[in-house]
């Protein structure tokens, strides 16, 4: 393997990107339905769907992992390496991904742009601003909670009561001091005193609405759908009744348009839409990923965090309601994570451990016997360390084998679209040779309890579900409100199958507690939210920004 000591950035920094006009061209779109933002980055016109409507679409590829450890396992850098690698074997793919948060870049878990030579460009742009998307999300929120106070103030014609107001306001950062808040504060003139709180902006309703949304006329009835709070009458509030959803649409109305970019080799990736899976839904835009299908024989798409989250949710809300089929899985492990799973302390990964790593890889079983009870064909890839040795190479090998689906040492990071030949050759065979049956693992039509107790045992192998008094109140106001027939979102640890983060490898003898349920009607799905999740994360005690800095020349630097 290759070892690089150039950082992430500075890579990225020294990548020829050609115009994004020229990558437009190369893919067969028109100049007319680029909208550039600068030379490497670009909106695609709401006149190019219609304009593929008739185009058969390509094979779709969902990249998943492990659970992920302090050890690292690289989901996004397989994702955008395997795009390029494909590319290599002669495949036209295109990439689909989600867009960083500025919550996770300045604090610990660091952008969403891959890494080593498997990125897409420009990084720094991609996770800081880029353009735009998030602050409109933000900023269509805040407008809905800014209605609602000056409702109340103004007289107050539709009786809403300020202690029932569920609809939080947003911000893209990490700030734990917003998590709870008094407004209103003041006198009279300053509003309705009130409870309230801020969540992360990528766990916003209006965040999973835009993602899932199939146009502008869609995105707007879904605003309009978005239940607010409850009346004194204790009849439900919903957005329309408050008739500012045009106005929020109005400031949507360019961020619904897939965003256009390159990797370092110049392969085309949309990125769109940003939700975290442990606390939202987890995957990318449903108008990007549908774009992506018609513009490539192949789209590689990614899930958040583990299977038990991020494919879950891809395959049980975003293909259930785009009526999407994905036709392989590639399931993406390090040796080093599956030791870390099997007890190896973080400073002893790079030593060779093979009984730890016997222990461990009961969870990379875990996922992959998850993937196949989807129906969809599984394809392992280890992102290789210099480290692993060939007796832990063949312990994976084996077990890979004994379980009954190809796996591929990758070496994307160091070889970019090179490295992942092998990878990228092997899910084609796969696609060609194994059919897809997908289908969702539950009925939608099924009660709200019975798809959690499906989720709690079929994927995260837990006795069942425990239900706290709250959990159980909400539940039934959801259920009144006529709502108990729609897919459910699981907020929940990422770092364990269980709702313990500290319960590594595959946890059992456990039951998972839901402490509160949230209805996303806009979104179409009920959020019930395990553990300790919040929807607004806090800064660690040095968090990334520390290292982040800018030259007089604008030139960035920390930035992983």
């Amino acid at each position: 393997m290759i070892f690089n000591m150039l950082s992430d950035i500075e890579i990225a920094q020294g990548a020829k990107m050609k115009p994004i006009i020229e990558i437009a061209e190369n893919m067969g779109i028109g100049s007319e339905d680029v909208e550039p933002y600068g030379h490497y980055k670009a909106k695609l016109s709401e006149a190019l769907y219609s304009k593929l409507a008739d185009k058969q679409d390509g094979k779709l590829i969902l990249v998943t992992a492990i659970n992920p450890t302090p050890a690292g396992e690289g989901k996004t850098t397989v994702s955008v390496g395997l795009a390029q690698s494909m590319h290599k074997i002669g495949k036209n793919a295109v990439l689909a991904l989600r867009e960083p948060s500025l919550g996770p870049v300045f604090g610990i878990k660091g952008g969403a742009a891959g890494g080593g030579y498997s990125q897409v460009v420009p990084m720094e742009d991609i996770n800081l601003h880029f353009t735009g998307d998030m602050h409109a999300i933000t900023a269509a929120n805040n407008l809905l909670c800014a209605a609602v106070d000056n409702h109340m103030q103004q007289g107050n014609e539709l009786g809403i009561d300020q202690r029932r107001i569920l609809f939080k306001r947003c911000l893209d950062m990490n700030d734990r001091a917003l998590r709870n808040i008094v407004i209103g504060m003041g006198g009279k003139v300053n509003g309705v005193p009130r409870e309230d709180g801020f969540q992360i902006t990528v766990a916003s309703e209006i965040m999973a609405i835009l993602c899932l949304a199939s146009d502008l006329d869609d995105l707007k009835k879904r605003i309009g759908n978005i239940l607010v709070g409850y009346k004194y009458s204790g009849e439900p509030l919903y957005a329309r009744e408050l008739g500012v959803q045009g106005a929020m649409t109005a400031l949507l109305k360019d961020a619904l348009k897939p965003n256009l970019v390159q990797t370092l080799e110049n392969t085309p990736a949309l990125i769109h839409g940003g939700p975290f899976a442990n606390i939202a839904h987890g995957c990318n835009s449903l108008r990007a990923t549908k774009l992506a299908l018609k513009l490539g024989d192949y789209c590689i798409t990614e899930a958040g965090f583990g299977s038990d989250l991020g494919a879950e949710k891809f395959f049980d809300i975003k293909c259930r309601f785009g009526g999407l089929k994905p036709d392989c899985v590639v399931l993406v492990a390090t040796i080093r994570a599956l030791k870390y799973n099997g007890g190896v302390a973080k400073a002893d990964l790079q030593t060779e451990n093979t009984q730890a790593l016997e222990k461990g890889i009961v969870n990379l079983g875990v996922h992959i016997e998850n993937m196949k009870k989807f129906g969809v064909p599984v394809v392992v890839a280890i992102n290789r360390f210099h480290t692993d040795t060939d007796a832990e190479v063949k312990i994976v090998e084996d077990f890979c084998g004994k379980m009954g689906v190809e796996v591929s040492m990758t070496e994307i990071f160091a070889k970019g679209g090179e490295g992942g030949k092998d990878l990228a050759q092997k899910v084609v065979s796969t696609i060609e040779n194994k059919p897809s049956n997908f289908a969702p693992i539950y009925d939608e039509k099924l009660s709200i309890k019975e798809k959690l107790d499906i989720i709690a045992r079929e994927i995260y192998r837990a006795d069942g579900v425990i239900y706290t008094a709250a959990a159980e109140k909400a539940l039934a106001e959801i259920v009144a409100l006529g709502y108990d027939n729609i897919p459910v979102c699981v907020a929940k640890t990422q770092y364990s199958l269980s709702d313990d983060p500290a319960k590594l490898g595959k946890p059992e003898g456990f039951r998972i507690t839901v402490r509160d349920l949230k209805l996303s009607a806009g979104a179409g799905f009920v959020v019930a939210l395990t553990g300790n999740i919040m929807t607004m994360p806090g800064l660690p005690k040095k968090p990334a920004a520390l290292n982040i800095d800018c030259d007089n020349n604008g030139n960035i630097t920390g930035l992983f």
